[in-house]
């Protein structure tokens, strides 16, 4: 692996934050009240918590970003902390939260000293959409995660899956091929793209680095940690564009009609 790749990519991401607070709507997301996001994790998530919301539960959210997710779980009721590797990320975060009037705070750390940092334990450890390719070792995060809950404490993580992952994502028919890793190697793969999914801007700091992590992999990673692994979810809607194809419906983006059936999401419930 680069030495630099974890710095590499924090300058990516720092060099994001403009953009995206732009991209996503995010001050006219602060000044509405009724802006609430994170549905499908807190829908997943209700069987499993006291009276089926985070209402009054702490909790924290790993890979925060700008905090528009973290403002949606304050806005449900929760006292939440939100954490990024970002540090232009966080300050927008806290900007945003400020603005909003939401009881969210917000702390730079990596994932794996998140324990440490924060020093404390949640209710509910949230990680969502767009996460597990930024992470090198899914042990460490998975061990992170343990450490953050208390005895009884739920664990969501709600990413990509793993198989659109390995798609081709560049085909103007709608076939579905693989053409990309699907098993972790352990060696990240370099892009060098020069612009974010959100914008057109060119960028400085154009490199990422992002490593493929299979499901037995994640599946593993949460029960070496010693997590009970609850529920299991595959989902065939995703909450953005991943391939030319998609067609945009209520629920969210979906694979056209007559396409063959395909995973885009998944979601894991597990306990400590």
């Amino acid at each position: 692996m680069p030495a630099d790749a974890v710095s590499t990519n924090m300058r990516n991401w720092d060099e994001r934050v403009p953009d995206h607070l732009v991209a996503y709507g995010a001050e006219a997301f602060a000044d509405d009240p009724a802006a609430v996001g994170v549905e499908v994790e807190t829908r997943v998530l209700a069987p499993h918590l006291p009276g089926g919301t985070v209402a009054g539960l702490d909790v924290v959210h790993l890979q925060c970003h700008i905090g528009t997710d973290t403002i949606s779980l304050a806005r449900r009721g929760a006292r939440v902390v939100g954490t990024d590797l970002s540090g232009a990320a966080i300050e927008a975060a806290g900007r945003l939260a400020e603005r909003a009037g939401a009881r969210a705070r917000f702390v730079q750390c990596r994932n794996e000293d998140a324990p440490d940092v924060l020093g404390r334990e949640f209710d509910v450890v949230l990680t969502s959409v767009g996460v597990l390719t930024w992470l090198e070792d899914l042990g460490t995060w998975a061990r992170a995660v343990a450490r953050l809950l208390r005895p009884g404490g739920v664990f969501l993580v709600h990413d990509a899956h793993p198989v659109l992952s390995a798609l081709q994502h560049d085909r103007s028919d709608d076939l579905l091929v693989l053409g990309e890793p699907y098993f972790a190697a352990g060696e990240p793969r370099r892009f060098d793209d020069g612009v974010t999914y959100a914008s057109d801007t060119r960028m400085r700091n154009t490199v990422t680095y992002q490593w493929p992590h299979d499901l037995g992999e994640v599946l593993g990673a949460v029960l070496a940690a010693g997590l009970r692994i609850e529920a299991f979810h595959e989902h065939r809607t995703m909450p953005w564009k991943a391939l030319p194809s998609m067609v945009s419906t209520t629920r969210g983006w979906e694979l056209p009609p007559g396409a063959p059936e395909c995973p885009l999401m998944f979601s894991l419930v597990a306990r400590r």
